[in-house]
């Protein structure tokens, strides 16, 4: 076995070098090809920082888009022709911290390109050539699903309207089960490389879990003002967050064993009042159907002023509690710089980059799982 290893690793650096002597001869894009290469290559560690760095500067916004188009057109190439874990890893890191830490206009060409299929796709990718290659090629599969960046404006949820809660937040909701669900498994777990890469993926857990507690705040806010229709998908997407939250502590008590993750300021989880998703509850059955709230609204604002103020509904005192309980994430929160994690940056895009639409058969197993409990997060 320890022959046939490093046999596999001799010939994995060959073909690196030939790539790379090939690029030098024949590409266009010769520096980018190279840096590519380099950082995704066969041996066993993260990508090295000088060849991220070169692939960040060759799709930057100082140069051409076809260069930009280039490149991911490159990385897709490589992603799709490789059957060795480490070069498959690797490339996902690229593309991610790309994503993350470079400029916007590799998002939108990544975008622009996923309408003619999702170069993260890697469904049929498997490297049997160890025990460790089968359980790591196995967690890169899933890694392609948490894609960074791919559901829009994470950091705006507390400035959404109504509609854009009611249809992104459970599209959030999604993009976080599916985080939840990459844990790697055997002798992935203790892999370098691969807890590198998961603590990527620990990271973008964390805003997305904070980008939905904002949101839920601002729906909390709204709620008592909906029509049925609404507040019955909102308090189904209530519900939801209480379930991920109790999923999310076991995902993070899972990974507080990794060696990369010690340092980490992993998220408070806290319950709401026991009592508010009973009221939110007693509003459904009593909520006016479409149409009536506005109707409502209008009769109000025709109403003379009263000289005395009436006494804050039981609802609002309510949904005041639940706010204190959530808003301390806030207040706290100053995430601590690290040197792979960079500013999420927002983009209006709409694509289905991550194929949202695909079922991923351990998120879908987490999501079945009924826990209540909603949460609050002081971000790391």
């Amino acid at each position: 076995m320890g022959t046939f290893t490093s046999l596999r690793k001799a010939y994995g650096a060959l073909k690196d070098t030939t790539k790379v002597g090939l690029a030098k001869v024949n590409s266009e894009y010769k520096e980018l090809d190279i840096a590519i290469v380099k950082a995704t290559n066969h041996v066993e560690c993260p990508p090295k920082e000088r060849h991220v760095r070169k692939i960040f500067s060759a799709t930057s916004a100082m140069r051409p888009r076809a260069d930009v188009a280039y490149c991911i057109h490159a990385l897709a190439r490589r992603l799709a022709k490789t059957r060795n874990w480490i070069v498959a890893i690797k490339t996902l890191v690229v593309i991610h911290r790309t994503m993350r830490e470079g400029d916007p206009t590799f998002r939108e060409e990544l975008l622009n390109y996923s309408h003619r299929g999702n170069i993260l796709q890697i469904s049929n990718f498997k490297d049997d050539s160890s025990p460790l290659a089968w359980d790591c090629s196995a967690w890169a599969e899933r890694l392609t699903k948490t894609s960074p960046g791919a559901t829009k404006v994470h950091s705006k949820t507390r400035l959404w309207n109504r509609e854009d809660l009611l249809e992104q937040l459970p599209a959030l909701q999604q993009l976080l089960y599916r985080l939840i669900g990459c844990q790697p498994e055997g002798g992935a777990y203790t892999n370098y490389l691969v807890q590198y890469a998961l603590a990527l993926v620990l990271k973008e857990s964390f805003k997305i879990y904070c980008a939905i507690n904002d949101g839920i705040i601002n729906l909390v806010e709204m709620f008592f003002e909906m029509s049925k229709h609404d507040a019955v998908k909102a308090l189904n997407t209530y519900k939801r967050a209480g379930q991920q939250a109790e999923c999310l502590a076991e995902f993070y008590d899972y990974c507080k064993g990794l060696e990369l993750a010690r340092n980490f300021q992993f998220p408070t989880l806290r319950q709401p009042p026991p009592t508010f998703l009973a009221t939110m509850e007693e509003y459904v059955k009593e909520a006016p159907q479409s149409g009536s709230v506005l109707k409502k609204l209008e009769y109000r604002e025709r109403e003379p002023e009263k000289p005395e103020e009436p006494s804050e509904p039981a609802e609002q005192v309510e949904k005041a509690d639940f706010e204190e309980t959530l808003i301390d994430m806030e207040e706290e929160a100053k995430p601590e710089e690290e040197e792979v994690e960079p500013p999420l940056v927002s983009t209006d895009a709409t694509g289905d980059l991550l194929g949202l639409n695909e079922i991923n058969p351990k998120a879908a197993e987490l999501e079945e799982s009924k826990c209540i409990g909603t949460c609050n997060c002081s971000t790391w």
